[in-house]
């Protein structure tokens, strides 16, 4: 089955993903951090039954995965760096696209998380609100009538829904002008932030917007608030595109990255997410014939675990320069 990420979405000129993510917590029990791993395991078989049949999610057991699978499904944000640290008493409910997965015993007992490709906030929550009514009809969640859902960290209570929308922002990134943007809208209880989360570099000009307030405020207002920001930043960068692509400079930076990622011998991480980004303007700009949604998913899997779970083996540095390489001359 086709991933998520290779899919067409609302604005997917500038919006890559959305991603609807709720933190729940089981009443009968302690936080995760309290809880023993013979304790977690029952937790995370409590969840996986809870499940409705028609979700068809993959229980796994993240003991079972090498390092090389585990980083990689946080490098597709399938899972959050926190949950790929450890694999001790945790598992994973995974659809077959990976638009749904549900990390059990990461900070909170369950982080149901939906991913859709472009600007889908609604239908990501839609989606999300369904299967966490399911599995609320089945187990009792932690909540409390002025708080709402109780979790770990005080930032999640109330909703505990963080909706995020992950943008790529070359242009307003080459103009300098995403600083001010970030300080603009956190006035507005946003953050704008590296798209591996809190303190990582935009890798590829990758940004994750999201909202930072929970408790309050109904998912309904979040998501609108949020839409209604991205939409604007959205316009922004196509202005800011278009303004950039009528350069000459703009032009041959384009082309020389694409003349350099069909022919290059090797590539590392971070050269090959620089060229990448420069590639995806100026397809999106209709400055060359590349498809959007081929960059996007060398993006999203030629990050370092996923090259190892592609060879199905331990590669150094050097070899996965080589191997990235290779499989970017070949799609390309």
């Amino acid at each position: 089955m086709a991933k998520w990420y290779l899919g067409e979405g609302e604005q997917s000129d500038v919006v890559i993903s959305t991603r609807i993510r709720l933190a729940r917590n089981l009443a009968d029990y302690p936080f995760p951090a309290r809880l023993d791993t013979k304790t977690r395991v029952a937790v995370n078989e409590l969840v996986r039954d809870a499940v409705p049949a028609a979700a068809k999610l993959h229980y796994i057991e993240m003991k079972t995965l090498t390092q090389a699978q585990i980083v990689s499904l946080a490098e597709r944000h399938i899972i959050s760096p926190e949950f790929a640290s450890s694999a001790d008493g945790r598992a994973l409910l995974l659809s077959d696209d990976e638009e749904i997965s549900v990390m059990l015993n990461e900070e909170d007992h369950i982080r149901l998380q939906v991913m859709k490709p472009g600007l889908a906030l609604a239908a990501a929550y839609d989606t999300a609100d369904k299967l966490d009514t399911a599995i609320n009809d089945t187990l009792r969640f932690a909540f409390d009538e002025h708080l709402g859902y109780l979790t770990e960290c005080p930032t999640n209570l109330g909703t505990g829904m963080r909706a995020s929308v992950m943008l790529h922002l070359p242009a307003l990134t080459a103009l300098g002008r995403v600083g001010t943007l970030a300080a603009t809208v956190s006035k507005l209880g946003l953050t704008i932030r590296g798209a591996y989360g809190e303190g990582s570099a935009p890798l590829g000009d990758l940004y994750q917007i999201s909202n930072q307030v929970t408790l309050g405020i109904s998912e309904k207002s979040a998501i609108e608030n949020l839409k209604t920001i991205v939409l604007q930043l959205a316009a922004q960068e196509r202005a800011a595109r278009a303004e950039l692509l009528k350069t000459v400079e703009t032009e041959d930076m384009i082309y020389r990255a694409y003349g350099i990622l069909k022919s290059a011998r090797m590539l590392n991480t971070k050269e090959f997410m620089k060229l990448a980004s420069q590639v995806r303007m100026g397809a999106v700009g209709g400055l060359l014939q590349v498809d959007a949604k081929t960059v996007n998913d060398l993006m999203f899997t030629l990050q370092p675990a996923g090259i190892n779970t592609l060879a199905g083996k331990t590669l150094d540095a050097r070899e996965r320069d080589i191997e990235r390489a290779k499989i970017v001359r070949e799609r390309l």
